[in-house]
């Protein structure tokens, strides 16, 4: 008997509708799952976009370490040439030679920090002959990139009367007179969005050469 109750046709298309979605909740529901998942899908890219900035924020961090603590040194060493110069060679804004033995081997390498473009680089030139003598091709590498431009030279120099806030001497500087340099990098990626640019800077009193400092 219930059987053949069912089977009768209005009663069956009021049952089937009613225990189904009408298509108004089916296209509702179909937009809830959109949205929550553009959601999910928006929220996972910016944990990535976020993790991989990170990562290369640090490793900038890292880099920009072991840079300003590897010219520190070498600039602490600095003395005269393998010829007799000045143990400073160049003294701009935005390059920084000197004469230093980087391999302990009793000849001193002319060591050229410059920026090329946004390119931080080094120069190494060592010399040869007899007598000996700098004049051959030095030999290039990059250190660090996207370096930005600020109102901050790379490169700022003092002499003896530095006191900490002391204004930095005026290019043309006259390499005799520096007693400290300050080494000044900004790096960013894109300077327009975040994360903000990573700045590493040191100062390197220059022992070899000071005086009253």
């Amino acid at each position: 008997m219930i059987l053949s109750f069912i089977t009768k046709k209005p009663y069956r298309k009021r049952l089937l509708f009613s225990a189904g979605f009408s298509l108004v909740e089916a296209l509702v529901a179909m937009g809830i799952f959109t949205v929550i998942g553009i959601a999910v899908m928006t929220f996972f890219s910016d944990i990535f976009s976020f993790s991989k900035s990170a990562q290369g924020q640090l490793q900038i961090q890292q880099e920009l370490q072991v840079l300003t603590r590897r010219m520190s040194a070498e600039l602490r060493a600095a003395s005269q040439s393998s010829v007799g110069s000045y143990a400073l060679a160049t003294t701009s804004s935005s390059t920084l030679s000197f004469y230093v033995d980087t391999d302990n081997d009793g000849v001193k390498e002319r060591i050229r920090y410059f920026l090329q473009g946004t390119e931080l680089k080094k120069g190494t030139l060592k010399p040869t002959g007899s007598p000996l003598a700098y004049t051959g091709s030095e030999t290039t590498r990059s250190m660090v990139k996207n370096v930005q431009a600020t109102t901050t030279p790379l490169f700022s120099y003092y002499d003896t009367n530095y006191a900490g806030t002391t204004t930095p001497l005026t290019q043309p500087v006259t390499v005799s007179s520096v007693r400290l340099v300050k080494i000044t990098i900004v790096v960013d990626d894109n300077a327009l969005i975040p994360p903000p640019a990573i700045i590493g800077t040191t100062q390197i009193s220059l022992r070899t050469i000071k005086d009253n400092l």
